[in-house]
């Protein structure tokens, strides 16, 4: 009889264990995620995974790593992705050319970018004719590079033509080789390029106002927000959780840093570290002047388009997160 007892008692226990398992299981909303950098700047997205703030608020996370903003946007219109990372630039010339896109939230809105260059060209006339290279036409390097060539005095593509080269490791090899004279590289990375003869020609921290731009962002779908608002909310307060752990946590976030960038380079890690724990946004909205200079790009590119800045972004589920006392509750912690 006591045999029988224990035995029923320990079903039941499986059973009740059996049963939360599964609720959790259920809990749990599968969502594909894209970052397209492996860089500090883009620390939000593999730290908010690496963390378990996605798992944290009901998101079975598949971050993906798609090189550069224009491949990340033509994942999400392909539907292989729901929300990804992508710049401002990317998402307006996408939008302009017919895809249903929409910035929900930016954690960085400002573009820290310096051109690294041979050492051998002193100024920006040393520069003219010399190629700069970049990771795809529309992406975060291709609008730093035309920022920091006119910061020069210099114009774009007439006297210093752009090409498409690929991410850092590939600008940095291309470099070394010396089929192009420099390239735009967020802050650090000249850390890394040992043995090459290099200086910083320009940076965005030279200019005298900041350069406005939303650089690191989530976008999704008009049409997935519309069915799935809540689902995209989790993400973003993820991603909230995450800007203040780099914030506030300073040398876990340089090792989960490290892992993905996939060096132990204390100068780098420090200088990138720093940059990104400045520039970081702890309330994620889009700024307007920067998103206006990109709609402004995008549509000059394309005669008779037409693009708002309320077309292009809906960052509402922010607004109310932050209204909701969320974020300040989080600093407060």
């Amino acid at each position: 009889m006591k045999q029988a007892t224990q035995f029923l008692l320990l079903a039941a226990v499986l059973g009740l264990f059996n049963h939360v398992s599964q609720g959790n299981a259920r809990a749990q909303e599968k969502i594909r995620l894209s970052h397209s950098a492996l860089e500090t700047s883009n620390s939000v997205w593999f730290l908010a995974q690496d963390r378990g703030f996605y798992r944290k608020n009901g998101l079975d996370a598949d971050l993906l790593f798609i090189p550069s903003t224009t491949t990340s946007v033509s994942s999400l219109v392909a539907g292989d992705v729901q929300v990804a990372n992508a710049s401002g630039g990317g998402v307006a010339s996408a939008i302009v050319a017919g895809a249903d896109l929409v910035i929900v939230s930016c954690y960085l809105n400002s573009l820290p970018y310096e051109l690294v260059v041979n050492e051998s060209i002193k100024s920006a006339e040393d520069l003219k004719g010399k190629s700069i290279g970049i990771s795809r036409l529309g992406s975060a390097s291709d609008v730093a590079a035309r920022a920091l060539i006119r910061g020069l005095g210099l114009e774009p593509d007439k006297q210093v033509p752009i090409i498409q080269v690929g991410g850092s490791s590939e600008r940095a090899a291309a470099f070394r080789v010396g089929r192009i004279a420099g390239f735009p590289s967020p802050p650090g990375i000249i850390h890394l390029t040992k043995g090459m003869p290099f200086r910083v020609l320009i940076s965005t921290a030279d200019f005298q106002k900041r350069f406005e731009f939303p650089y690191i962002c989530a976008a999704t779908t008009k049409s997935y927000l519309a069915r799935q608002r809540e689902t995209v909310k989790k993400v973003i307060m993820a991603h909230i959780e995450a800007v203040h752990f780099v914030k506030t946590r300073k040398d876990e976030s340089k090792k989960i840093m490290a892992k993905y960038a996939r060096t132990t380079n204390e100068d780098y890690l420090e200088a990138a570290y720093s940059a990104t724990a400045k520039l970081y946004d702890a309330v994620p909205l889009v700024t307007r002047a920067g998103t206006e200079i990109q709609i402004k790009e995008a549509v000059g590119r394309k005669p008779g388009a037409q693009l708002r800045y309320e077309d292009m972004v809906d960052d509402s589920i922010v607004r109310e997160l932050e209204k909701s006392g969320f974020i300040e509750k989080l600093y407060k912690q």
